[in-house]
């Protein structure tokens, strides 16, 4: 039975404990709390016994590995793959968070995504930006903490078929959005993580949708204007007359498939191409055809020539491009 010396307490303690000081109880508290918290098992070596080397005896067995040294009480894990694997789900999953920037002069898409770690596709839907050539200076924009981008829940939509869609994991859009549970209302915006932009939206977005089907000057631009064959009366123009010299190869300004090819009293000789997404080109006042109707064209392909056909003022060639049967205007789409 142990007897502590009444008259010094101290002395006897510090002979009972074989001169443990204060630091190195606090270590092993240290140990001991460290070892709940990263689980046993992860410290767990396997033994085998020298005699089954020789096919006697032995078989495996566990010990925990823990050694000991003149600082204290030091763990040895064997594998760090579960906490990694902890780390890399709290990196997944994340609430979406923004901060706000001030786009300063000189400032484009391509250089803030560089310089904020993001894809350009997330910085222009997540300011719902539809042309990149007209971001100003001194706009502020949100920068979000993480990649992805807007979808606008339409009539038919489910979280698993979206997650489907953009190849994500349902929980991302839940824990992204803070949703509660799998229902998601329609009109709402989802930031749905790690998502792209389709390869034709950028390119409409960073106006390289199409070429140029021919190199020269525009000498009348898209929109209303005074009719060239009577200045008293004003017409919309519904595309951009490039000049050019009669012969000049005329290009498909977007791979597509030829829907017609003929002859219009006012553009004479034309083409018509369908493109994806709902576009369409037309190509007008040729001197010459060099495709037919049906036909598939890449982009760049020679098409025809440029002419003076059709109700026209001079060698030129009329482009137009529509959009879902509307006419917009093709400068800011064209490279």
């Amino acid at each position: 039975m142990l007897s502590l010396d009444k008259k010094e307490p101290k002395t006897a303690l510090k002979r009972f404990f074989g001169g443990v000081t204060g630091n190195d109880i606090f270590r092993l508290i240290v140990a001991l709390y460290l070892v709940v918290l990263l689980k046993p098992g992860q410290f767990i070596m396997e033994i085998v016994p020298s005699g089954s080397e020789h096919g006697i005896g032995g078989g495996h067995f566990l010990e925990e590995d823990i050694t000991e040294s003149e600082d204290g009480i030091m763990l040895l894990p064997v594998s760090l793959e579960p906490i990694v694997s902890e780390l890399e789900s709290l990196s997944k999953y994340r609430l979406l968070f923004y901060d706000s920037h001030i786009v300063q002069s000189g400032e484009n898409i391509s250089g803030l995504a560089a310089n904020f770690g993001l894809n350009q596709d997330t910085i222009i839907s997540v300011n719902k930006i539809t042309s990149s050539r007209l971001l100003q200076a001194g706009r502020v924009i949100r920068v979000p903490n993480q990649d992805g981008i807007f979808h606008t829940v339409r009539n038919g939509d489910t979280l698993e078929a979206l997650a489907e869609r953009y190849s994500v994991d349902q929980e991302t859009i839940k824990i992204a959005n803070e949703l509660f549970s799998d229902n998601i209302v329609v009109g709402s915006d989802l930031f749905i993580t790690g998502a792209r932009l389709s390869r034709e939206a950028l390119q409409e977005i960073n106006g390289d949708l199409f070429i140029w089907p021919v190199n020269g000057a525009v000498t009348s631009s898209f929109g209303w204007r005074r009719n060239p064959f009577n200045r008293n009366q004003r017409q919309f123009h519904n595309g951009i007359d490039i000049r050019g010299s009669t012969g000049t190869a005329v290009r498909a300004a977007m791979a597509g498939r030829v829907t017609a090819a003929g002859w219009d009293t006012v553009f004479g000789n034309y083409i018509i191409i369908n493109h994806h997404s709902g576009y369409r080109t037309l190509y007008g006042h040729l001197d010459r055809i060099r495709t037919r109707t049906g036909a598939f064209v890449a982009q760049g392909e020679r098409i025809g020539d440029v002419g003076n056909t059709g109700q026209s003022t001079g060698s030129h060639l009329h482009f137009s491009v529509f959009r879902n049967g509307v006419a917009i205007n093709p400068r800011p789409l064209m490279r």
